[in-house]
């Protein structure tokens, strides 16, 4: 039985082709998926018996099984969602005042091993499929009830950034199909403008966003190498030089010259000093960009404690006295471990 969700629109108009339906009818299959959200061929009337009967004899329509959902008190909703193979992973979805965004995961634990980030103490097990990385939005929508797509802006899941667990340029094919998938007119239709792709530093496949057109985020963390060196391993590979000359080629590149969010975790002793954020005002020079300044949050045996709020004001008040936006992100779904850098499921941790 071959899975559908995650494959590319040329491939479903083979498939189609294959069994000798007419082109029109690869069109109707996609939107039955992605438009409306349906997962049973026997719903899909447009379709006649035969068709339906031939579908379902060799292919799947599956979403991500949610094993858990809860909520916080300030309505930010987390899910662990079991994929074919038992293989689980974390969604969010934050909140704002009239729209939000799905946080999804493209892979399966992190191999990465930032020092401050709890889903980096999840041992690495797998990529995540293009349809498994689409699916964890189809499962956000199907528990929202937002099927069909809606046509105006009034959706509750708005955006997708893509910052759950694991890195995703290092399952950049799989991202790009899931992405091309997510922005389709015809189907999920979310608009490459409300689609932010987080990076932990992966210099080398920063660039390739450029021609997605998504936004771009990058998890900095970090005023120099000798720091960054210290709480992410992937800097000694990759150093802040590569990291902001990667930067400046992606800006150079994507369309409407679009900010670059620097994500800055503030770890008190660690990075949140003054003169830490001269140092990010001398790195980033020559590149448009506004900092997420995010308050730690602590989970158990974590090495850093989280920075004073003075020492977070003090900080935002230096950068933006050099026009440079740096808001203090307001933590979502703390209560329910669901808050940056605390995805890491019960299920792993007990088993």
């Amino acid at each position: 039985m071959r899975e559908l969700v995650g494959l590319s629109f040329p491939e479903i108009q083979k498939i189609m082709a294959d069994i000798g339906e007419k082109p029109f009818r690869a069109k109707q299959l996609w939107q039955w998926m992605y438009n409306k959200g349906v997962a049973d061929f026997d719903v899909m009337t447009t379709f006649s018996k035969p068709l339906r009967e031939k579908l379902k004899e060799s292919f799947l329509i599956s979403h991500p099984k949610i094993v858990t959902e809860q909520n916080s008190s300030d309505k930010t909703r987390k899910w662990l969602m079991e994929f074919q193979d038992g293989a689980k992973v974390e969604c969010v979805y934050i909140p704002e005042a009239d729209r939000g965004a799905v946080c999804i995961s493209t892979q399966v634990g992190c191999a990465q091993g930032c020092r401050f980030c709890h889903t980096g103490t999840q041992k690495f097990m797998r990529n995540l499929t293009a349809g498994e990385i689409v699916g964890q939005f189809m499962a956000a929508r199907d528990s929202y009830g937002e099927w069909p797509t809606p046509t105006d802006e009034t959706r509750y899941l708005s955006n997708i950034v893509v910052m759950g667990m694991g890195e995703p340029l290092y399952n950049f094919d799989n991202l790009k199909t899931a992405v091309q998938i997510l922005m389709d007119g015809d189907g999920i239709s979310i608009s490459k403008r409300k689609i932010t792709v987080s990076t932990c530093g992966v210099a080398d496949k920063i660039p390739a966003l450029a021609d997605l057109g998504v936004k771009l985020a990058v998890s900095l963390h970090a005023p120099n190498d000798e720091i960054r060196n210290q709480i992410m391993p992937v800097n000694k590979k990759f150093p802040l030089k590569v990291l902001m000359e990667a930067c400046a080629e992606y800006q150079k590149k994507v369309e409407h010259r679009q900010f670059i969010t620097m994500e800055y975790v503030m770890l008190k002793g660690v990075n949140d000093r003054p003169e830490h954020a001269q140092e990010l005002i001398e790195l980033t020079k020559g590149l448009e960009v506004k900092f997420n300044l995010i308050p730690f949050h602590a989970w158990d045996g974590a090495p850093f404690e989280p920075s004073s709020q003075n020492a977070i004001h003090r900080f935002s008040k230096i950068l933006e006295d050099h026009y440079i936006a740096a808001p203090i992100r307001r933590s979502r779904g703390e209560d329910i471990m669901a808050a940056c850098g605390q995805l890491k499921s019960e299920h792993e941790k007990k088993s």
